[in-house]
């Protein structure tokens, strides 16, 4: 066993850990933060996806080992005091998911494309940037508006 520290969500936590343990099992197992979605296991899908140090990375094959240090934002973090960030209410109003298994890697990589790549998205841009995210039910177009919609709202809250 390996002793981690991190910070979860704004919170600090330790634990021991098996070296071999992914984080997206560590996440959920141990810290109970079931909003990331385990999907393909091979970095295929992006229902894993958590930003470590404010970057979107994929936990199916992230050892929790690896992020000893480094702050870690799951979906559950992702909202504020105030409510939904503007990127998960916009997946709400502009319906977004179906399912809504893909949902929580789709919200965390767009708030990453939009921090990396600014407001105003094109749907290509978007449509590309989602290359590693994949979606069973909706056909994506509803995703895709629902991205440029969350980015627009973003870039508001940033005003206020």
């Amino acid at each position: 066993m390996i002793q981690i520290s991190l910070i979860v969500n704004g919170s600090p936590v330790t634990s021991e850990v098996d070296p071999r343990t992914l984080l997206v099992q560590y996440l959920r197992e141990t810290l109970e933060l079931t909003g990331t979605h385990v999907g393909c296991d091979t970095s295929q899908c992006g229902c894993c996806v958590v930003h470590i140090d404010g970057k979107a990375t994929k936990a199916c094959t992230t050892l929790a080992v690896m992020v000893d240090g480094q702050e870690v934002t799951t979906i559950e973090g992702l909202a504020g005091k105030g409510g939904l960030h503007p990127m998960q209410r916009a997946f709400h109003e502009n319906h977004g998911l179906q399912c809504g298994f893909c949902t929580p890697g789709m919200i965390m990589t767009a708030v990453d494309l939009v921090r990396r790549r600014g407001h105003d998205l094109s749907d290509n841009l978007i449509r590309e940037e989602l290359e590693g995210n994949l979606c069973r039910c909706t056909g994506y177009n509803s995703i895709v508006s629902s991205i440029a919609a969350g980015a627009a709202a973003m870039a508001e809250s940033e005003r206020i």
